[in-house]
């Protein structure tokens, strides 16, 4: 009861805090497409209390040892464990249980294929000394084929989306500019 009444507080402080200061702010949303960074600047209201609830509460419920296969899990998990889900197998892996490429139900039920270095060949995602580039199929469990779903993600914190397999970007977590 008493650990209610100071959350209590502490969400009215802060939700005065905001009112005193304003209620949106800008932001750049940066999406690289083809080879190309795209940045707009919008305004964006302030999460609601209950929007703010649910979003710690659904990262307090992301545990260590569960298996994770969509974008916003797998992004979470990789931002706040600064590793892949333990349902995630790197493909030399998964060869060794006798994969040859396709679904993995057979050969590792329950497991995706992740871990596995990107090249980032065609230099689209942003370059700098000592970043490496790791890659992990996205909602691929219980699916025919690996899909053209990815998070590619680096040693130093940038956390990137494709769906429409590397044609473009959209960065979910780290900062292009600070890293």
């Amino acid at each position: 009861m008493r650990v209610q009444k100071i959350m209590s507080l502490l969400l009215t402080l802060l939700c005065a805090v905001f009112l005193l200061v304003g209620c949106a702010k800008n932001t750049e949303q940066n999406q690289t497409q083809h080879g190309k960074v795209h940045t707009t600047n919008e305004s964006i209201a302030l999460p609601s209390a209950k929007e703010q609830a649910k979003a710690e509460s659904y990262s307090k419920t992301l545990d260590k040892k569960g298996s994770y296969t969509t974008k916003d899990e797998v992004a979470l998990y990789l931002h706040t464990y600064n590793k892949l889900p333990e349902n995630f197998i790197k493909k030399a892996e998964a060869q060794a249980l006798g994969w040859t490429g396709g679904s993995l139900k057979k050969y590792a039920p329950g497991k995706a294929i992740g871990g596995d270095r990107f090249g980032n060949f065609e230099g689209v995602l942003p370059k700098k000394q000592g970043r490496i580039y790791y890659e992990c199929d996205i909602d691929t469990l219980k699916a025919s084929a690996r899909g053209a779903k990815r998070i590619v993600f680096s040693n130093d914190g940038l956390i990137y989306y494709t769906d429409n397999h590397y044609a473009s970007f959209t960065l979910l977590y780290g900062d292009e500019k600070n890293e």
